[in-house]
Order: structure tokens, then C-alpha cells, then sequence
């Protein structure tokens, strides 16, 4: 190694793997830090190396780069594909990230945006090595129980809700960590399956990524700019890994799809419907009538509170009122789907509430000032209005069926 690489490496925590004849150097870097900025800086101006590889994947390079990012989603897209809930846990831990840049004044993974501004700047290749948060989120989602899908939400509402200062205690753990780690709190630590997901896999997905570079033949100075919480196990990942690095990829991107047959909800059904059936073979028309109608208005009341704790337009209220009765039974057609669809139907979120978003929902006041962030408040609260109301109207049925 010649002093140019050693004097932009010194006192930085740093690797160094050779393979495939490719020399790998990983820059461990802390996402709060400003001495991790200058590191990068002074690697690439080194000239050290041809290739640039960062722990970013094309959306959150783009929200780091591209400011009207956020202006550009379409709402009803997202909403007829099912991604709402993933949008509102990507909002809740960038407004994490927004607490620690106004409390530090260093925007999370600013080292990470030199990086990529740097290697382009500088004409060298640019690689993003890491995994869509998008797909980490469902994969960790898939792998963990009710308690601990309970716990994950609420970690993610917390980096929505608590405006609270970052205690120096949380800081120094990211100095020497990952940030998608620590928006979840200790329940990334204590909870094996959300560390598989979150760190160790990502690893492995890095490590596969910057192999498959090393096969195009065009690099052969490689400086991977990761967090310092990455550098141990993408260092060996990097050395020992034997796998074939696109089938590596591949099985990492892939998101489990659970039981092809919705047990639960054709148990929940038979269930619900046989106990009205039992109702009418039992208590007549109008004794059967009845359980039906107490469980149409406590779930329909339910779904209303919901929607309307979100400030939803009254049509979103009456929306939402008229899924959630059926919600139990169609899954797919949830009540905050379609209050939210209404609400973005009717109040029509402007460019403006899109640009102001990420300013928006820094407070809690801001989720239901903003329009467009209001659709996701609406989706959240609307659906958890219907699922209370499910196992209290559950239990009334079983109740007069006893």
C-alpha cells in the first residue's frame, strides 16, 4: 500500500480484501459524523482508486441527491399498489434522521451523498451496494411473529411521533453503527430477526454487489464507503464468501410470500359466518338479523373513529365506515385502503404539500396539516379503528351466541 492511501486511511476504521484481482478498501464510516465526510473527501481526491461503491441503494441515492424527490411520488399509485404502509415507514425513519441533523447538524449519511457527489464529480464509477429499504423492511416484517411486528410498528410510530432529543447514549451507538438499526431502538439488538435482516444480510448483499462489479472487468481500486457497523462482516462476507454473487442477490432480494392459502382469514371467516348461520338456525330471522347488524355498526363505527382521529374528509369517514364490516373477509380491500384512496380523492394533496412533506412531519401537527401526509395518518388509524372494533364486535357475537 503506497502513503496515499495510507494517509487518507489513518485513524479511519478500514479494511482492506483483495480478490478476483480486484483490490477491495472498506471505508468505515459513522453517519453522524463530520471527520467521516472529510475521510471520504480525501479518499477520492487521493486518486487512489476507479470505482466508488456506497451503502446506498437507488432510492435513497436519489432522496439523498435529488431534493424534489419527494414531489414526485404519485399518491394514488401508491395506494393502488399496496405501498402505503412501506411509504409511512420510510417517512418515519427519515423524520428520525431529521431529529438527528437538527440536534448534531450533520444530516444523516451526508458522508454517504459525498461519496456519490465525489465519484461522479470525479469521473469515476459509481456503485450502489445496497439493498432496497424497501425490500429489508418486508423481509424483517415477514420474519418476525405478531408481538414482534407489534413492537417494530411501534418502534417506527416512535420515529414518527417523539420529537424527543437523541440521548448521547443512542448517538455513540451510531457513531459506530447502522441508522436503520438504531431507528429501531433495542429492539434491533434484542430481536435476532430483525438484526438477520437489517444487518447481517445487508452484509452479505454488499458484499455480493461488489463481486458482481469486480466480474465486469472494469475496476480495480475499489473504495466501499459503508458504516462502520458494516465493516467487519462485509470484510469477511467479501473474503470467504463462495456463493455465486447473482444467486446471492437474487435469494436476498427475494421478499417470502408467507402461505399461499390465508388460513387465518378463511378460519376467521368460517367462523364469523357459521356463527350467524347459528344465529339464524337458532334465534329465527330476527335473532340472527340482529347479531348481524350489531357486528355491521361496531365495526362500521370503528373504521369511522378511526378515519375521523385522522381528520378525514366525511366521505373518507363514510368510506371507511363501509369497508370495515368486510374487511375481516377481504383482506386486500382494508378500510384504510379505501378511506385513503377517498381522502386523496377528495382533498387532493397539492405539489406544494408534497414539496413541504419532509418539513411537515417533523411534528406530530404537521402529519395532519399536511394533506398528503394525512392520507398516510388516515390509512394507519382508520385500519387500527377496524381491527379494535373487529375483536370487540367478535366478542359480542360470541357473547349472545353463549
Amino acid at each position: 500500500m503506497d502513503n496515499s492511501i495510507e494517509s487518507h486511511l489513518q485513524d479511519q476504521p478500514h479494511a482492506i480484501v483483495e480478490r478476483d484481482g480486484v483490490r477491495f478498501t472498506l471505508l468505515g464510516t459513522a453517519h453522524v459524523s463530520r471527520a467521516s465526510i472529510d475521510a471520504v473527501k480525501a479518499a477520492i481526491a487521493s486518486g487512489s482508486y476507479d470505482t466508488v461503491a456506497v451503502e446506498l441503494d437507488p432510492q435513497r441515492h436519489r432522496a439523498l441527491t435529488d431534493p424534489q424527490a419527494m414531489a414526485k411520488l404519485d399518491l394514488f399509485q401508491i395506494i393502488r399498489e399496496g405501498k402505503i404502509g412501506l411509504v409511512a415507514a420510510n417517512l418515519a425513519l427519515a423524520a428520525y434522521q431529521r431529529r438527528l441533523a437538527e440536534q448534531l447538524g450533520v444530516e444523516p449519511g451526508a458522508e454517504l451523498k459525498a461519496a456519490a457527489i465525489g465519484a461522479s464529480e470525479s469521473g469515476l464509477v459509481l456503485q450502489l451496494i445496497d439493498r432496497d429499504v424497501g425490500t429489508t423492511l418486508k423481509r424483517a416484517w415477514s420474519s418476525l411473529g405478531f408481538w414482534g411486528r407489534s413492537k417494530l410498528m411501534a418502534g417506527l410510530a416512535g420515529s414518527l411521533f417523539v420529537n424527543e432529543q437523541v440521548d448521547e447514549e443512542e448517538i455513540e451507538k451510531l457513531k459506530q453503527g447502522d441508522i436503520l438499526e438504531a431507528s429501531f431502538g433495542e429492539f434491533a439488538t434484542q430481536t435476532p430477526q430483525l438484526f438477520e435482516a437489517v444487518i447481517a444480510e445487508r452484509d452479505r448483499y454488499m458484499a455480493a454487489r461488489l463481486r458482481e462489479g469486480a466480474r465486469e472487468g472494469k475496476s480495480r481500486e475499489v473504495l466501499a464507503v459503508v458504516g462502520a457497523g458494516h465493516l467487519k462482516g462485509l470484510a469477511v462476507a467479501l473474503a470467504e464468501g463462495q456463493a455465486d454473487p447473482a444467486t446471492t442477490v437474487a435469494e436476498l432480494d427475494h421478499i417470502p410470500e408467507g402461505s399461499r392459502v390465508p388460513w387465518f382469514t378463511l378460519i376467521f371467516a368460517s367462523l364469523l359466518l357459521g356463527g350467524f348461520a347459528w344465529g339464524f338456525h337458532q334465534g329465527g330471522i330476527d335473532f340472527g338479523a340482529k347479531l348481524v347488524l350489531d357486528w355491521v355498526l361496531i365495526t362500521a363505527i370503528g373504521g369511522a373513529i378511526g378515519c375521523a382521529a385522522a381528520g378525514g374528509h366525511p366521505l373518507s369517514i363514510l368510506a371507511a365506515a363501509l369497508a370495515s364490516p368486510i374487511t375481516p373477509l377481504v383482506p386486500a380491500l382494508s378500510s384504510g385502503m379505501v378511506s385513503a384512496f377517498t381522502e386523496a380523492w377528495v382533498r387532493k394533496p397539492t405539489y406544494q404539500d408534497m414539496l413541504n412533506l419532509r418539513q411537515d412531519t417533523d411534528t406530530l401537527k404537521g402529519w395532519w396539516r399536511n394533506r398528503f401526509a394525512r392520507v398516510f395518518v388516515n390509512f394507519v388509524l382508520a385500519n387500527a379503528g377496524t381491527s379494535i372494533a373487529v375483536w370487540i364486535a367478535g366478542a359480542n357475537l360470541l357473547h349472545k351466541l353463549g
